[in-house]
């Protein structure tokens, strides 16, 4: 490995967001997925959960494609809604969904995205299932002013993880490093092996 290749993957690793993460929930199409990771990876999230409850996505679930930016992501795939949702809770304190029947939803933009949070995206035919909803702290919307009222998944993700985004690089938070020491120089020799 370059000097110049250890450089860039010890700065990139410097800047992973310990306290943010995405979960996707029954998302059908391969392209969104990889479009989401994309995202992903840009903002610099370390994980991602990907859950499959209905039983024809979980069969095809070795055959689904998704980005090169799933070498940089951990991804963790559950079959079972709860289990998913409790692992989540272990390592972070808030879950965001999204979804635009529910009354009094927040806007996107008055969450408080610098905390540990984990955001819910379903999938793109019925959204965020009621039962998803149900373990969720707060449903969240993404404000807009035409007459369709609805995003493609991967625009959803991605219009709310560059919020994150914003309100991190507003904290300056991606100049101190979420991760200790050690972790980091594991994650580094993981990536090297790749």
């Amino acid at each position: 490995m370059t000097l110049e290749r250890e450089q860039k993957l010890k700065n990139v690793i410097s800047k992973k967001q310990k306290g943010l993460t995405i979960i996707l929930e029954n998302v059908h199409d391969p392209h969104n997925i990889s479009a989401v990771l994309r995202s992903c990876d840009a903002v610099g999230i370390y994980e991602v959960y990907i859950v499959y409850t209905e039983e024809k996505l979980q069969k095809s679930l070795g055959k689904r494609s998704s980005a090169s930016a799933s070498k940089w992501l951990t991804i963790n795939y559950y079959f079972n809604l709860d289990e998913c949702i409790n692992d989540v809770r272990k390592k972070y304190n808030s879950i965001y969904a999204t979804h635009l029947n529910q009354e009094n939803p927040n806007s996107l933009y008055n969450l408080k995205l610098t905390e540990s949070c984990a955001l819910l995206f379903g999938n793109e035919k019925d959204g965020v299932s009621d039962n998803a909803l149900a373990l969720c702290d707060a449903n969240f919307i993404i404000p807009q002013y035409g007459l369709i009222q609805s995003l493609n998944i991967s625009v959803a993700c991605a219009v709310s993880l560059y919020e994150c985004l914003r309100q991190r690089e507003i904290a300056d938070m991606y100049n101190k490093p979420t991760f200790s020491t050690v972790e980091q120089k594991a994650i580094f020799t993981e990536w090297s092996n790749k």
